[in-house]
């Protein structure tokens, strides 16, 4: 019999076409006076972060922004961000984008409630995180990471060349989540690409490893369902509103999936070898995902073959294996059909395979993978991955 387990989130979601344009209502009603806008130059550029500050002008609400994100978010970016939070005399954080600024904010949320640097809240037993981060709101502009309600922050320490995770607790979770689906409209294809491979990665990961328990079973498999109807429409035609408002609501349900988990070997993989390349995380996950499902899918193949159904598959009369193995074959080909780069395109070379297997290998999430790894196994995945691309 598996052991007690929980699921908790904080964040309350409303979602919907235009729903940021209710954004200086919902920061006056959470109490707020000064928040700090945490952003991107990218989203700037689009126009949205002009978009939201006109709702909190509207509303009679001062703000701060703080347009600094990059990729991959550094250390010293949100200990920066959270020097500013306090100099300027800011109570709340509203994070705008894609999942670095998203992360960002919370992590900004984390320093500002806690002190320090987020270095020092690393994830680890006991949960060094004591304090819950001020009133946040995430409103998200891609359909991926599901930031804007998971109780993780990923962070780049440059100096050891990784990513850690920070939370693991409802401490970090945001306030609210604001999504609206006409702020990706305008998305390139590859970025809807890599995104939305994130969010299966997100939601196959946390149904099949060893932390799996219902309420995460359900939002992971309404997820798929949606990745597998609408990830190729919005792709193809991003003025899709429909295809676009279930991808952010696929992004979201696979967010809310890891609860206070982890997830498996693809996301071991991605976020060791992204601290070493500073590439986009969703290609670099899609890339990595059909490989490590193959390399699972006979440790739990009911699992996977129920995994092949949600995505479309029509699995009648087959073996659970063969099921399995049918999901496995989808996403193999939804990886080509999206045109998610390779590792060589990313920048990576085989000779780096074993430094690369031996950083994931060490990794957290190795631990919840639903086959037991060994060091060798990850070089195997890794030399699979090189060559399949």
């Amino acid at each position: 019999m598996a052991r007690i387990r929980s699921f908790e989130t904080p964040t309350v979601m409303k979602h919907g076409p235009g729903a940021i344009r209710s954004l200086g209502g919902e920061v006056a009603a959470l109490g707020l006076k000064r928040p700090m806008l945490v952003t991107d130059p990218g989203v700037e550029r689009a126009g949205i972060l002009a978009e939201a500050t006109r709702s909190l002008i509207a509303a009679s609400v001062g703000h701060v922004v703080f347009n600094k994100v990059a990729p991959n978010p550094p250390i010293s970016l949100v200990d920066t961000g959270a020097g500013i939070y306090h100099g300027e005399a800011c109570d709340g954080l509203i994070g705008i984008g894609g999942g670095s600024s998203l992360d960002t904010a919370k992590a900004i949320g984390v320093v500002a409630a806690n002190g320090g640097s987020i270095l020092g809240y690393e994830w680890a037993d006991p949960q060094p995180i004591r304090a819950r981060i001020p009133p946040t709101i995430c409103i998200p502009t891609t359909a991926g990471t599901g930031s804007e309600v998971s109780l993780w922050a990923v962070i780049t320490d440059p100096e050891r060349r990784i990513k850690f995770n920070v939370g693991g607790t409802a401490l970090i979770g945001a306030w609210l989540a604001l999504i609206d689906p006409e702020l990706t409209l305008a998305l390139p294809p590859a970025v809807t690409a890599g995104t939305g491979m994130d969010a299966l990665a997100h939601a196959v990961e946390c149904y099949t490893c060893d932390y799996a328990q219902p309420i995460t079973d359900a939002v992971a498999l309404q997820a798929m369902e949606y990745i597998g109807r609408y990830l190729q429409t919005a792709f193809a035609n991003g003025n899709d509103l429909e295809a676009r408002y279930r991808m952010c609501m696929a992004a979201m349900l696979a967010g809310l999936s890891y609860g206070t988990e982890s997830a498996g070997a693809a996301h071991a993989m991605s976020q060791t070898a992204g601290g070493v390349h500073d590439v986009p995380h969703g290609a670099l996950t899609a890339r990595l995902l059909g490989p490590v499902m193959e390399f699972n899918y006979a440790a739990a193949p009911e699992r996977f073959a129920r995994i092949a159904l949600a995505l479309g598959e029509d699995v009648r009369g087959l073996t659970a294996s063969r099921a399995a193995e049918k999901g496995v074959e989808f996403v193999m080909r939804l990886t080509e059909d999206l045109g998610i780069p390779s590792l060589q395109s990313l920048g990576f070379r085989r000779e780096e395979i074993p430094m690369l297997a031996d950083l994931a290998f060490k990794d957290p999430q190795t631990i919840g993978n639903p086959r037991v790894l060994k060091l060798a196994d990850y070089v195997g995945i890794y030399a699979r991955t090189f060559e399949v691309a």
